[in-house]
């Protein structure tokens, strides 16, 4: 927990930094395998490559955080210049900057499902958590997995009460809730995480077990995990940031044909411990996909605009992204 304090503090003495000139992009992400493309396009420096390709020089510097609410303080405060977080984290951010920094989505980061996991052998469904359950989350009402959860407590009870189990979640890092969960003895005996975090509970826990799969919720194959920026840095930095879309395309087609190199590049840059077979497994389940093209994201939007979560309503999906090549086939 330190070393994430001081990596935020380290964070916030950039809030200050000017705007930079085209050849220097920040990015942020979090945690977990959801941003495999963003470790394949540092591995084989793909942005750098693409930026060549323009005649641009590109600097490329990353750090890591976790939930979104701290990921869009930093990218509003002009610490970053891409935001990776979840769906629910852009439609918000999307929603509160309209007609100001006009932040709106880059990219998908491909559609991987999310498992609501828990340890209590009595709770089979979502109607069965109580004051006794803990759900560790990374960010409470904001994170993609909130959401999520939110949308199944409004199908099963009605959207008057789509706030009915955020009483039972808390915050923390992936890690940390797969740690616990793995662990037990803890009051956190649920964990709504992601790839490979969920797995490796499953694994590690002969107790835990899928209480609630976002598939379910949304309909089918959904993009959870997105990228977005603000207006000013994609109109003021248009060479970096098309190679920085056509770089995710390439590694998201590498990640497609060479799931095995997808699995050592994880590893190598995530400095991960988690077993590779399993990360394979991850990697080649059909349900997993991997697009740039955002996918099933406007049903998720509708829900939160119905229940006053985001003020503006969305006409489609395309209102909350920017148009790009990349992307032209996304939902």
């Amino acid at each position: 927990m330190f070393r994430r304090t001081a990596a935020v503090l380290s964070l916030s003495l950039a809030f200050a930094t000017p705007a930079q000139a085209e050849g220097r992009i920040r990015i942020v992400e979090q945690f977990g395998i959801v941003y495999l493309l963003l470790n394949i396009a540092q591995d084989q420096q793909l942005i750098e490559k693409q930026g060549k390709k323009l005649g641009v020089d590109i600097t490329v510097e990353r750090t890591q955080l976790s939930g979104g609410s701290a990921v869009n303080d930093a990218l509003l405060s002009g610490a970053i210049d891409i935001a990776g977080a979840g769906v629910g984290p852009l439609l918000t951010i999307w929603d509160r900057t309209n007609g100001k920094q006009n932040v709106k989505g880059v990219a998908s980061l491909g559609s991987f499902p999310y498992y609501l996991v828990s340890t209590n052998p009595k709770v089979k469904s979502i109607a069965d958590l109580s004051e006794k359950d803990r759900i560790a989350l990374p960010a409470v009402t904001v994170s993609v997995q909130s959401r999520i959860l939110q949308y199944a407590a409004a199908k099963k009870w009605g959207e008057k009460e789509f706030a009915r189990l955020d009483k039972f979640t808390q915050t923390l890092p992936h890690p940390d809730a797969t740690a616990a969960v793995i662990a037990g003895g803890t009051e956190i005996n649920g964990h709504f995480g992601n790839p490979p975090y969920q797995e490796q509970e499953l694994a590690g826990n002969p107790n835990a077990h899928i209480v609630l799969n976002s598939y379910d919720v949304l309909g089918g194959p959904s993009s959870a995990t997105v990228l977005y920026a603000t207006e000013k840095f994609r109109n003021e930095n248009p060479k970096t940031y098309r190679a920085f879309t056509a770089a995710l395309a390439e590694a998201a087609q590498y990640a497609t044909k060479n799931p095995e190199g997808a699995a050592d590049t994880y590893l190598r840059i995530s400095k991960s411990k988690v077993d590779r077979e399993l990360l394979l497994k991850i990697i080649r389940n059909p349900q997993v996909q991997f697009s740039v093209a955002p996918q099933n994201t406007y049903s998720l939007a509708q829900f939160l605009y119905r229940v006053g979560a985001i003020k503006k309503q969305p006409a489609s999906w395309r209102e909350y992204f920017f148009e790009d090549p990349v992307i032209v086939q996304g939902s």
